[in-house]
């Protein structure tokens, strides 16, 4: 666990709008597996989630938040927004787009709202996790309380 943890953008939010949510930590400074994440936490991997960012054949962007064990079904993630079709943007576009970098970014407080879809799987929890909004800082959170601080649906999304 790290010491004097600062707080990220999303922990500062949550706590804003006064919505609960328990922070996890672990230690390392490059992006790792979000299974590895599940581990390092001491969690089931299945309740860990990962915050995918696309874009559409419209040019619109989409935020697809799916279990870290699985991958993006993108057939089914671009019928869930309505889409011909979805990619997913490259590396470099992550940062000035969301503000996040890879393996830190969050559905909370990206730069810009964009649609944001949940894999149905995420209904079988009590709570979820999914990045802080930086490597090495997650969140715990119920959907009832995600859903006071960000729109979202819950759609089968992954494979």
């Amino acid at each position: 666990m790290k010491k004097n943890i600062d707080k990220t953008n999303v922990m500062r939010l949550l706590e804003q709008k006064k919505i609960a949510y328990i922070p996890h930590f672990y230690d390392t400074v490059e992006a790792v597996s979000g299974t590895v994440v599940a581990e390092m936490i001491g969690v089931d991997p299945s309740r860990v989630f990962k915050t995918l960012v696309t874009v559409g054949a419209s040019k619109q962007n989409y935020v697809f938040v799916v279990p870290v064990g699985r991958e993006l079904d993108l057939k089914k993630g671009a019928k869930a927004v309505g889409e011909k079709s979805i990619q997913m943007i490259k590396s470099k576009e992550l940062l000035p787009l969301t503000g996040y970098v890879h393996g830190g970014c969050s559905p909370i407080g990206m730069k810009k709202f964009f649609v944001t879809t949940i894999d149905s799987s995420a209904e079988h929890f009590d709570t979820i996790i999914f990045s802080a909004g930086k490597i090495g800082y997650q969140v715990e959170i119920s959907l009832e309380n995600l859903s006071k601080i960000i729109r979202f649906s819950l759609k089968e999304i992954s494979e």
